[in-house]
């Protein structure tokens, strides 16, 4: 998939374009594969070479390599469309106040079939990342194009592993930073039978760890930004907080399980219906434990999905 991303870069109208391709450690083919098109592509294309440190540390990598004006992140999985560049360039020339231009995005399933429909919200106009961002993130890595100026003004990629997407998009949210919609196809994020990287975060320990920290620091950037608990999108990620403080719990991350539930008390509406869970929930993991109380949170939804 490596060699049909970047080909999609390089098949782009606009020029001039530079193109880092990170290796983070990876024990299949990938490395070999990147030499030979750095060896095909001559100083159009870097290569880097780097240990295992997950996706969020590999792109930060390639954004400290880059040198021009704007900035595309890629993700192998994904392809451009051929004007991807020309047309969101374009709009932020024409739009010096915003800092970054995101395009309608398809979505191409494992069989290969394409829906027609915008995937997620990328077809919707949107202003900020804010509220929005609260509810789910509505695009893909490789939707934006930033300016350069916006990504270094945001800091560094964390080294999460699992949501580290979700946590830079919030972060750039707390900046306020304006966007612009193109309102054409410009982006294809395509599925395949094994998924994704970030897949798999409730069954895997590690990563729901990952999730708890994301979702923490998700929440300091909603915080910062202004968003008050009484705002729909806050009750939602209010919510989904206590949801992931009772996997936790399930889990055995006891210290995450605790802290998600405080956060998850502490931005819900003091009109919300749920308040009451919030009492029971916590007065039980005082006298039986987080983890006592997580596993049976899991049970009961478990009956719940079968009724």
């Amino acid at each position: 998939m490596l060699r049909e991303a970047v080909e999609s870069v390089l098949g782009q109208s606009y020029r001039p374009i530079e193109i880092v391709i990170v290796d983070d450690g990876s024990t299949d083919e990938t490395p070999s594969v990147a030499d030979d098109i750095q060896r095909q592509n001559g100083e159009l294309v870097k290569v880097l070479h780097m240990a295992n440190c997950g996706p969020g540390l590999a792109r930060e990598s390639g954004r400290r390599a880059v040198t021009g004006e704007f900035v595309q992140y890629l993700d192998s999985d994904d392809l451009l469309l051929r004007d991807k560049f020309e047309l969101q360039v374009n709009d932020l020339r024409r739009n010096p106040d915003c800092g970054i231009s995101y395009c309608k995005t398809r979505y191409r399933d494992p069989t290969g079939n394409v829906v027609t429909d915008a995937w997620k919200r990328t077809g919707e106009t949107i202003r900020t990342l804010f509220p929005s961002m609260l509810l789910s993130r509505w695009w893909a890595t490789s939707t934006p194009l930033y300016r350069r100026s916006v990504v270094e003004s945001v800091g560094p990629w964390s080294d999460l592993t699992n949501e580290e997407d979700w946590e830079y998009d919030c972060r750039v949210g707390a900046r306020g930073i304006e966007l612009h919609f193109v309102p054409e196809t410009l982006l294809e994020v395509r599925g395949h039978q094994e998924g994704r990287a970030s897949d798999n975060g409730v069954a895997d320990p590690s990563k729901l760890a990952s999730r708890a920290r994301a979702h923490e620091m998700i929440h300091r950037h909603a915080v910062a930004a202004g968003i008050e608990p009484a705002v729909p999108e806050m009750q939602h990620f209010s919510r989904e907080l206590f949801l992931l403080s009772r996997q936790c719990g399930a889990a055995g991350l006891v210290d995450a399980s605790r802290r998600l539930f405080e956060l998850s008390r502490e931005s819900s509406s003091s009109h919300h219906w749920a308040g009451l869970d919030y009492l029971v929930y916590g007065a039980g993991a005082r006298v039986v434990g987080w983890r006592v109380m997580g596993k049976a949170s899991e049970h009961l939804d478990r009956i719940r999905n079968l009724v």
